[in-house]
């Protein structure tokens, strides 16, 4: 049987080589992108045999939802299936509640960040990371990636006008996957579809630096976001084990000559273990690795799981660690911790779900 092609996978433009007249596209991607479709036949604008010629060839639902965590924070956090049996995670962060004014009009919407995969499982294997236990199975599609806000939008009744902050942070080495990753910012961007601006698009890499220089040359004008969690080769050997073909040197090189807008600057996650990289001699040690960089630095509580070595650092040695980055003036926030009340670590909901099948 032949298997249909995913329509999200498509840019406008190379749809318009595939569908005439051109401005059907147009109509297509308003249903796709606005209404949120799930059928052809919904197209109602379209001619009847234009709608299954588009439902022979394509489809337009390559996820399917298998759960929803709900946290108490309003963080949402969703496991979805691919056409092949694999499985994904996407969460929904609500960043800002809804504010009013004291007349009671509405001041403010909610504010969301939706984190994304770009792979089942992934090959760099760090050894805090939940995803890396079931190792890599295959690189998403463009249209698998987009499809993950898609059906995250449709689910909360985020209105398409509604723009979103997206975060390549989920399953999955984004920068492993470049090209399909390149092209669904493309796909998001697109002012006929999501449109959301590369601006509000962050790529969270564990640093390879070859792929950063390839990055940077496209000038997407997406946001870059570095998984650093160590100061010293031997401590992050440990914990990344691609430290050993991409080492921090190259990391720092490849950082200095991407293109960073003049109101923004490079994120720097920082993953803080207890008692393995949260002291104050590694402050130091990261104070003047990032010196002359325009950096921001986020630290970020380890979630812990079942089965894990690793422990969540003291609330005192975050904030210790802070004051130290900040005092010296180097931009340092403490993420807030969301979902700890649901399955917070990435790769956590498909673990779960692993576990049942055995």
């Amino acid at each position: 049987m032949k298997t249909k092609k995913i329509i999200q996978d498509f840019t406008k433009e190379e749809l318009e080589k595939q569908i005439t007249p051109n401005f059907r596209v147009k109509q297509i991607y308003h249903w796709i992108y606005h209404k949120y479709a799930t059928s052809f036949d919904e197209m109602k604008n379209l001619p009847q045999k234009l709608r299954e010629s588009l439902a022979n060839q394509y489809t337009l639902t390559p996820l399917k939802q298998l759960m929803v965590q709900n946290s108490k924070d309003g963080s949402r956090k969703y496991l979805y299936e691919l056409h092949d049996g694999h499985t994904v995670e996407a969460v929904l962060l609500l960043m800002k509640n809804k504010t009013y004014h004291e007349d009671g009009s509405l001041k403010h919407q909610e504010r969301y960040t939706v984190c994304i995969s770009s792979q089942v499982g992934c090959k760099v294997g760090c050894a805090f990371c939940l995803t890396a236990k079931s190792g890599f199975m295959r690189n998403l599609t463009a249209g698998e990636i987009v499809e993950q806000v898609r059906m995250i939008k449709k689910d909360n009744n985020i209105d398409a006008n509604r723009r979103v902050n997206l975060v390549y942070m989920g399953m999955g080495e984004p920068l492993d996957n470049l090209e399909e990753v390149v092209k669904s910012v493309k796909i998001f961007s697109d002012l006929e579809g999501m449109a959301i601006a590369t601006h509000r698009q962050t790529i969270s890499t564990s640093g390879l630096s070859t792929k950063i220089e390839k990055l940077g040359k496209m000038e997407l004008g997406i946001n870059l976001a570095i998984s650093l969690h160590a100061v010293d080769d031997a401590l992050r050997a440990t914990l990344m084990p691609i430290n050993k073909a991409y080492n921090i040197a190259s990391i720092i090189d490849a950082v200095k000559n991407f293109p960073v807008n003049d109101r923004k600057r490079v994120m720097f996650e920082y993953l803080v273990i207890k008692d393995v990289n949260d002291d104050i001699s590694a402050a130091k040690k990261l104070l003047s690795l990032l010196d002359g960089i325009k950096a921001k630095v986020n630290l970020i509580y380890f979630n812990p799981y079942g089965g894990t070595k690793f422990e969540r650092p003291t609330k005192e040695d975050m904030n210790k660690f802070q004051d130290f980055l900040t005092k010296r003036g180097l931009h340092c926030t403490i993420r807030e911790s969301k979902g700890l009340d649901i399955s917070a670590a990435c790769g956590q909901l498909r673990e779960q779900a692993l576990e049942k099948e055995v």
